[in-house]
């Protein structure tokens, strides 16, 4: 990594702050900015130095998420995205595809992950696109859904079935057969360049398909979604801590019956559910992260808790935010009014929070006693 993490946090900090409302009222990102920062490794930073990336942890990339979390959560999706993309090379590609793909993807090049269609959501076993041998090539067919930074990606991971099982395979925005469309004014992350993206006998070298053979469905879904549900939750705890500083600053400043707003005790209740959620949700994620960090069995369980919680306490945060700004928080564009906006759709993506509940329910259960009675009492 050519620079610490203080100076990558101020140089983002510099190129971020005071337009992250424009962009989010215009829909869009600036593709040179990204270029630019995708350039420099800022969108997958714990992509390996080899690779041209900075090598971080999953803790110390989890800080820097959530910085630009806390600056443009339209941006972090970005990020979000890119590094979902490359874990999935890193993690499922061949030796000659992980050299390709990623310093594509840390030289400025800009990836999106393909995996939500209009019938497959949550439940990715209703899955239809469809990967084909076709003489020495394949052949692509679906319709994808909510493909997060489609309408910048130069390169879109896409999963579909493959032979016996399921395959992610790297196909070239610009192929013959794709059709982008952005999704005009979604609910939150209004500049991160959501689109759907059509399929239509996209012909592509065998070699794209990443491993080159059929997977089980469960383990590339388990892959690619494990790593962009650690990249939201951090992302939420900036959410978190952009509420969080905003809140207190206009409750400190803001007088109300000739006294600050923050010795009000119904504001001050508040702004204690902000600070403890904001504590909660960073808690919750540097322990996923160390699990990460050292392999632990518990890294996937952890990382859906992460994810779970994080999310439910930003928008609950976000909300306790508006409120105590009131008018001053509704301007379209304005920090709590995006982070509103934004945080509510975090519960829904990769894996919403029911899904996430659902999960969480079926490890507790996991791990009771065989055999253990449950107490009864009279």
């Amino acid at each position: 990594m050519g620079e610490d993490l203080a100076g990558a946090v101020a140089s983002a900090t510099a190129l971020v702050a005071g337009h992250a409302a424009e962009w989010d009222r215009t829909g869009l990102l600036p593709l040179p900015l990204l270029r630019e920062l995708g350039a420099q490794g800022r969108l997958c930073a714990e992509v390996p130095v080899e690779y041209g990336g900075w090598g971080l942890s999953s803790l110390t990339g989890g800080e820097y998420t959530a910085h630009i979390g806390s600056l443009c959560s339209s941006l972090r999706s970005v990020l979000t995205s890119q590094a979902m993309a490359a874990w999935t090379v890193q993690r499922l590609g061949t030796a000659q595809q992980r050299a390709d793909c990623l310093s594509r993807l840390t030289g400025g090049g800009l990836a999106a992950v393909a995996f939500s269609e209009p019938q497959a959501g949550s439940d990715l076993s209703a899955m239809t696109t469809t990967i084909r041998h076709e003489g020495g090539s394949v052949v692509v067919d679906g319709r994808k859904a909510w493909v997060t930074a489609g309408h910048y990606a130069d390169l879109i991971v896409v999963f579909g079935r493959f032979q016996d099982g399921a395959a992610a395979v790297l196909v070239p925005a610009d192929a013959p057969g794709v059709r982008v469309r952005r999704i005009a004014e979604p609910l939150g992350c209004r500049a991160a360049g959501h689109a759907e993206v059509t399929l239509d006998s996209v012909r592509l070298p065998l070699d794209q398909v990443l491993g080159g053979h059929a997977l089980p469905l469960s383990l590339l879904v388990t892959t690619a979604l494990a790593q962009g549900r650690m990249s939201v939750a951090w992302g939420c705890v900036g959410i978190l801590r952009a509420c969080l500083a905003a809140a207190t600053a206009h409750a400190a400043d803001r007088e109300q019956f000739g006294r600050p707003l923050a010795e009000h005790q119904l504001v001050a209740r508040h702004l204690a559910e902000l600070y403890a959620g904001e504590q909660i949700a960073t808690r919750v994620c540097e322990h996923a992260s160390r699990c990460w960090d050292s392999g632990s069995p518990e890294q996937v369980v952890a990382t859906v808790l992460a994810k779970h919680v994080s999310a439910t306490r930003a928008a609950q945060g976000a909300a306790s935010a508006v409120q105590v700004l009131a008018s001053a928080g509704a301007t379209d564009g304005g920090l709590v009014a995006r982070a509103y906006r934004d945080a509510k759709l975090m519960e829904i993506i990769e894996g919403s929070s029911e899904l996430c509940q659902l999960m969480l329910a079926q490890h507790a259960v996991s791990r009771r006693e065989p055999g253990a009675a449950a107490a009864v009492t009279p």
